[in-house]
Order: structure tokens, then C-alpha cells, then sequence
């Protein structure tokens, strides 16, 4: 009784069955990387971020820079250090409308993308994962992690899991000169997005974060109770219209 192979029952497929770009596709699944730089301001992000994509062109790769819309503190279309530093970049207002924006075909031949400011794109996870492990990009971003009150900010956190490094910088406390983990807000401002620079951050170690938020706080009540004591006091009279005549 003759056996039957299934194997050999199985139809070959040869590598000339497949489209390029199929083909192409498959060798570029997972051959990506993403790479995280965060910290408080004034830590460098944008520095070490710049000094990555410079080393990435001398090697010879494609690269694209992009940020968000919403940052235009030094320039509008370039990623500006607080040291003055610039490089050409994308503004946008999210990710995944990239690709489009920049032409699908140059999108392709890319090799390296960056994002500065990424604590502003909403989408900044859903992008990393479709340009490094569907397109093979490598992704370096740079943002804050946390906000003024030590809380997350944005999505950033979200593609840590996803992220082959994750350097964590620090910067300088401008009290003490000690290192400074967190972002202290110097206004009474509470919007979590209030895009600024000097003139209303700080970078402060722990101590004087926890030190200088009491006395922010006790400012904001000494001036929310003069703004209430300063709102005018209107009398309604009752005024005889024969006397104005109306």
C-alpha cells in the first residue's frame, strides 16, 4: 500500500511566487529599534537627542526630524536646544499623519526618525510600533516623563515597555546645584501643557522641589485672596426715570 507524504503533497513556494515587496516587507518586521531619552527640563534631551541623529548621519543613514506643532518657543521648523543649537525638523500635530506628510517613497528610504517634544503626541506609542517593528525604522525620542507636579506627561511612558534603552537624564538643581530630577513651574499657571522656557521652569532636586511647592502654593492663595478682595462691589440703585429723562 503506497504511503502518502504530506509534505512532499504540499505545494513548494518559491521565493519568485512572492512580490518584493512582500518579500521586502518580511526582512524589515522587527529589524527596527526605539530608543527613549527623557528627564526634567533643562537635562539635555534635545542635546543628546541631536548628537544621536548627527552620529546616525555620519554613519551614513537616512534621517528625519520631527516635533510637535505646538512647541515654536526658538523656531518653527527646527529642534532648537535651550543652548541655541538647531537642526532642520517636521512640526506637526501627530505622528501617524507622517508618513503622508513626507511622502510615502522618501518615508520608506528612511532609516532613522526623531522626535523631540514627544510628551505632545498623543499617538507617540501607536507610531513607534508600526516604524520599528512593521517599517524598521530606528526611533530615538526625546521628551519630558513627568510634568511640574510629578505626574505623567503624555504618552511618553506608554513606549518604555516597547523601548530597546531608555536613558534618563538630569540636570542641574538652579538652587543648590544639586542633581535635579524634577520640572518646578515658577507661575501660578496650573495648565499641565504651558509651553515656555527660563521664564517659567526650573530644574530642582527633590528638596527644593518639595520646599519651593509650598511656597508656590502660598503665594497662589495670597493671590487668589487679593484678586477676590480686588473685585469691584456693585450697588444696584434704583434710579427715578424722570429724573434722567429715560
Amino acid at each position: 500500500m503506497a504511503t502518502l507524504n504530506k509534505a512532499s503533497s504540499l505545494p513548494r513556494i518559491h521565493d519568485n511566487d512572492i512580490s518584493q515587496d512582500v518579500i521586502s516587507d518580511q526582512k524589515l518586521r522587527g529589524s527596527g529599534a526605539i530608543h527613549v531619552i527623557t528627564g526634567p527640563m533643562f537635562s539635555g534631551k534635545s542635546t543628546s537627542l541631536l548628537r544621536r541623529i548627527k552620529s546616525e548621519i555620519s554613519l551614513g543613514r537616512s534621517v528625519a526630524m520631527v516635533k510637535s506643532s505646538k512647541d515654536t518657543r526658538y523656531a518653527k521648523d527646527s529642534v532648537v536646544t535651550h543652548d541655541g543649537i538647531g537642526f532642520p525638523c517636521w512640526a506637526i500635530p501627530d505622528l501617524m499623519s507622517f508618513p503622508d506628510m513626507f511622502g510615502q517613497d522618501a518615508y520608506d528610504k528612511l532609516d532613522v526618525i526623531g522626535i523631540d517634544e514627544a510628551q505632545f503626541f498623543g499617538d507617540v506609542y501607536e507610531f513607534c510600533c508600526k516604524a520599528a517593528d512593521d517599517n524598521g525604522k530606528t526611533v530615538i525620542v526625546a521628551g519630558l516623563d513627568g510634568d511640574y507636579l510629578r505626574r505623567r506627561f503624555g504618552a511618553l511612558l506608554d513606549i518604555v515597555p516597547i523601548a530597546d534603552s531608555v536613558t534618563k537624564l538630569t540636570a542641574r538643581c538652579e538652587v543648590c546645584g544639586q542633581k535635579a530630577f524634577f520640572t518646578l513651574r515658577k507661575t501660578c499657571d496650573t495648565k499641565t501643557e504651558l509651553i515656555g522656557g527660563a521664564d517659567v521652569y526650573m530644574p530642582v532636586c527633590r528638596k527644593h522641589y518639595v520646599n519651593n511647592q509650598i511656597v508656590i502654593k502660598a503665594s497662589k492663595k495670597v493671590l487668589d485672596s487679593d484678586k477676590e478682595r480686588a473685585k469691584p462691589c456693585v450697588e444696584t440703585v434704583d434710579v427715578d426715570p424722570s429724573i434722567t429723562g429715560y
